[in-house]
C-alpha cells in the first residue's frame, strides 16, 4: 500500500484528509505538534507522531525511503500573528517547508502537495472568480508565505524532478473546525450563536469569502494525489459571500435571531476572495461544489455536539 506522510494532520481539515487516506487502503503517518490540531481528530488507523515540522530531527526521522507521498498541511495561519510578526511566520512557513521539501527529496519521496491559499495569495481580485491565472498580490505575511512557498515547490519540481501540486484554498469550514481559533469564521459564529451569544461582524461585515465545505476540500486531494495532477489548483465554490450574509445563513441554520455588533477591521485582510474551482473539477471529473446552505447542516450539527468521525 501507498504510504504518506500528513504533516498537520491532527488539524481541522488535514485530520479528515487522513481519513480519506485510511478508507482508501494508504498506510498513513501524521506529524503535528498538536498547539492547534487535536489528538481525537487523528484516525486511530494512523500513526502519530508528536512534533513540530520546524524540528528537522522529527522530519528526518518521519520522512524517509519508503515514504511516497508528501502532504504538506501544518502551518501558522493566523493573518493577524504574521502583520505582527513577520519573521515568526516566515521560520514557521517557509523556512520549515524548505526543510521538508528537502527531506522529501533526499528520501525518494514521488510527490509533494502543498495545502496553499488562493485568496491570500492573489489579494484583491482584478477580476472574478479568480483564476490560477490572476496575478498575486498578497496583502499579509501569510499570504507571501503561501505564495513563497509555491515557488520553492516549483523549484523543487523543476531542479530535483518531484512531481508537486499545490491546492489553493477558499475559506474552508466544516466539522473539527475549532471555535476557539482565530481563523474560521464559520466555527466562531456557530459556536457563538449556539451559546445564545452575539457575533462581531469586524469592518462592518461587507468583505466577501469563498466558503468551501472540507468535504470538497478533501475530493480535490484525494483527486491530485491518485492522478496524475501537477501545479496549481484552486479549491472554490466561484461564490462569494459577505460576512453578513454568512452570519444570516449559520443564524438560520442553528434556528436563533441574528444578534450582531461592529467590531474593527483585521490588519492585512481583503475585502474580496471567490475562487473559480472549475480547472480541477475538469481535470479530476469532480462534482460540483457543496453549497454554504449543505455545508453549514452538519457543521451545526457538529458544533452543537453531534461529533462523529
Amino acid at each position: 500500500m501507498p504510504h504518506v506522510v500528513v504533516t498537520g494532520g491532527a488539524g481541522f481539515i488535514a485530520s479528515h484528509v487522513v481519513d480519506a487516506y485510511i478508507d482508501r487502503g494508504w498506510d498513513v503517518t501524521v506529524i503535528d505538534n498538536l498547539s492547534t490540531g487535536q489528538r481525537e481528530n487523528v484516525n486511530p488507523k494512523a500513526t502519530l507522531v508528536e512534533g513540530d515540522v520546524t524540528d528537522a530531527d522529527v522530519v528526518a526521522r518521519v520522512v524517509r525511503k519508503g515514504v511516497d507521498l508528501v502532504n504538506h498541511h501544518a502551518a501558522q495561519i493566523d493573518v493577524r500573528k504574521s502583520v505582527a510578526d513577520p519573521a515568526f511566520d516566515a521560520e514557521q512557513n517557509i523556512v520549515a517547508s524548505c526543510r521538508l521539501f528537502t527531506a522529501a527529496v533526499e528520501a525518494g519521496v514521488k510527490k509533494i502537495i502543498f495545502a496553499s491559499s488562493g485568496g491570500a495569495a492573489y489579494g484583491e481580485p482584478q477580476f472574478a472568480p479568480q483564476t490560477e491565472e490572476h496575478p498575486f498580490a498578497p496583502l499579509s505575511p501569510y499570504g507571501i508565505a503561501k505564495l513563497s512557498v509555491e515557488y520553492y515547490l516549483a523549484f523543487f519540481r523543476n531542479v530535483h524532478a518531484i512531481a508537486t501540486a499545490a491546492v489553493r484554498y477558499g475559506n474552508v469550514y466544516g466539522p473539527r473546525q475549532r471555535v476557539d481559533g482565530e481563523a474560521g469564521v464559520v466555527a466562531i459564529f456557530g459556536g457563538r450563536m449556539l451559546r445564545g451569544e452575539e457575533v462581531t461582524l469586524n469592518g462592518g461585515g461587507a468583505q466577501t469569502r469563498d466558503y468551501v465545505y472540507v468535504g470538497d476540500v478533501v475530493r480535490a486531494n484525494m483527486a491530485v494525489s491518485e492522478q496524475d495532477l501537477t501545479g496549481a489548483f484552486n479549491v472554490g465554490t466561484g461564490i462569494e459571500t459577505s460576512v453578513v450574509e454568512l452570519a444570516q445563513k449559520i443564524a438560520n441554520a442553528v434556528g436563533t435571531p441574528l444578534k450582531a455588533s461592529a467590531g474593527p477591521a483585521k490588519a492585512g485582510e481583503q475585502m474580496r476572495s471567490v475562487l473559480d474551482g472549475t480547472k480541477l473539477r475538469k481535470a479530476a471529473g469532480l462534482p460540483q461544489p457543496v453549497t454554504l446552505e449543505e455545508g453549514l447542516r452538519p457543521t451545526i450539527e457538529w458544533l452543537g455536539g453531534g461529533r462523529s468521525r
